[in-house]
């Protein structure tokens, strides 16, 4: 299993014809996703590495016979009206790349998606991968990059899924794991604005459902308090596998905003310590360092570094 995505799910892109589109759907490719489609208004037509444009998403869901996931690489003001065509037309889940996408509109987008009995990713976020199997977005760079850094899942190792309220860490982290010896599941960049469509706790029930994640390890910030649902996800008994977290922003006072727009204490709320206390009280390894989560992860599956 792999979460989110695997090679056999369908997926489209909104804004394969911009600049970014092209790179990503390209490179996206290149590491086994399976694109059936992808549309810009007005550019039906013409092709992309292969992939025949479209004007509309139902144009795509009608010629490729479905599609699962739609990922959006179109400007801030656009992504409201994408990602909504595309809920309409009965695409179950959108990954929003874009960042400073204004608050109104993603609040738009949650309420027709939950609506419509559909999800999204972010926005701001750089995607999700599941090494050896598919990526969306940007996650890892060149396919051959991504093969290097990210070892995919296999039976003979301890595999484990990440959950990151940021972009580059998220690879950090896949890295540093699989250069110490572990398999990796999935990674998943939640997104980093104040309003986001999976929260870390509901992809950690995902990977807490996945046969092929044993350990879940989270990059955390200040503000908001996805980690403490994730918390109370374990309290509860909802998730039994073992959690090890580093949490960011250690420094910051209350009023200031730590590298992302969600990152933000306010009236007291979403703090460093209320974050490791919770999850520490929780059973979580919460490390001081994020240097450190390798070792952590070690010291909980009683394995030996790898030598490489």
């Amino acid at each position: 299993m792999a979460v989110i995505i695997d090679q056999h799910k369908r997926v489209m892109v909104q804004g394969i014809t911009g600049r970014e589109g092209r790179a990503r759907t390209k490179l996206m490719k290149e590491f086994g996703t399976n694109i059936v489609g992808g549309c810009t208004p007005g550019k039906g037509g013409q092709e992309v590495e292969g992939i025949v444009v479209h004007d509309k998403v139902a144009e795509v869901i009608e010629d490729s016979g479905g599609v699962d996931i739609s990922v959006v690489f179109v400007p801030a003001r656009l992504v409201k009206h994408a990602a909504i065509e595309a809920i309409e037309a009965g695409v179950k889940l959108i990954v929003l790349v874009p960042d400073r996408v204004p608050v109104w509109d993603a609040m738009a987008i949650a309420a027709k998606a939950k609506e419509a009995g559909a999800n999204f990713v972010g926005p701001n976020t750089l995607g999700i991968i599941s090494p050896g199997k598919a990526v969306l977005g940007m996650i890892g760079g060149r396919a051959e990059s991504a093969r290097q850094w990210f070892t995919p899942p296999e039976p003979n190792l301890t595999n484990l899924g990440v959950i990151s309220r940021s972009g580059g860490m998220t690879s950090s982290c896949g890295y540093y794991l699989a250069q110490t010896g572990f398999g990796l599941s999935t990674l998943c960049h939640v997104g980093g604005d104040s309003v986001i469509g999976l929260p870390i706790p509901d992809v950690a029930l995902m990977m807490q459902d996945d046969d092929e994640t044993d350990g879940i390890v989270i990059f955390g910030e200040i503000g908001g308090s996805q980690e403490e649902q994730l918390a109370k996800h374990m309290q509860d008994g909802r998730i039994t596998k073992p959690v090890i977290a580093y949490i960011g922003g250690k420094a910051a006072k209350e009023g200031t905003r730590f590298s992302h727009a969600g990152a933000i204490i306010e009236g007291g709320r979403g703090t460093h310590d209320g974050k490791v206390k919770a999850l520490r009280d929780a059973g979580a390894t919460v490390v001081d360092a994020f240097g450190d989560l390798p070792e952590a992860a070690i010291a909980m599956f009683s394995i030996e570094r790898s030598s490489t």
